[in-house]
């Protein structure tokens, strides 16, 4: 009877080191994003090549411009204007903050659910990944989306005649659906940090 109990404790710490080593399931997740990640800086460099080519009088480089942001016009387009190059710009900073969110993702993640990255002693540490957790990642993530649509609004808004008055509509609801549920996610949050401070 004595021998038996040690044996079950056993299993269960073989399943439990089990169950905790399939956290690694999702480091193939956080590889894909790691190679989404470069085709956005891939396509981050060709949009500017194109906008520098098309400065310097590629009338190839403008049009490749001109089909990206979907800009259209009456009078043709023969030489960059500040409509194209501010929505150009717009499309650019969208790559930076989508990329920002995605480093958001990639090593919070990897640290909250993964594994520690171990950056205590180095230079260049995240400043937010000292105190990092779900919740945390959640608000953060919760801002850059809110900044991403911010900036996909105001292309709109600013290439508005090419739109329908329901995409107008839509696209600026959705916005404010983000903003809400991003300040729903930070007072649930600010609650939860309050109701946890008198256990410490």
């Amino acid at each position: 009877m004595s021998s038996r109990p040690p044996a079950r404790k056993s299993s269960l710490s073989a399943l439990n080191k089990f169950i905790f080593a399939s956290r690694w399931l999702q480091l193939p997740l956080y590889l894909g994003l790691i190679a989404a990640q470069a085709v956005y800086v891939f396509h981050f460099w060709v949009e500017l090549v194109h906008l520098l080519e098309a400065a310097f009088g590629s009338q190839t480089a403008l049009q490749a411009l001109i089909n990206s942001i979907g800009y259209k016009t009456d009078a043709p387009i023969t030489k960059l204007n500040e409509t194209v190059i501010m929505l150009v710009a717009l499309g650019l900073i969208d790559v930076v903050m989508i990329s920002n969110l995605m480093i958001m993702v990639i090593v919070g993640g990897y640290e909250t659910f993964v594994s520690r990255l171990n950056l205590e002693d180095h230079p260049d540490q995240p400043e937010w990944l000292d105190h990092v957790n779900a919740s945390v990642l959640k608000v953060k993530l919760g801002t850059a989306i809110i900044g991403i649509s911010s900036i996909h609004l105001l292309k709109t808004f600013i290439n508005a005649a090419n739109y329908d008055e329901k995409v107008l509509m839509w696209q600026t609801l959705i916005h404010i659906a983000f903003l809400l549920s991003a300040l729903a996610i930070a007072y649930a949050d600010r609650l939860m940090s309050r109701h946890e401070k008198p256990d410490h």
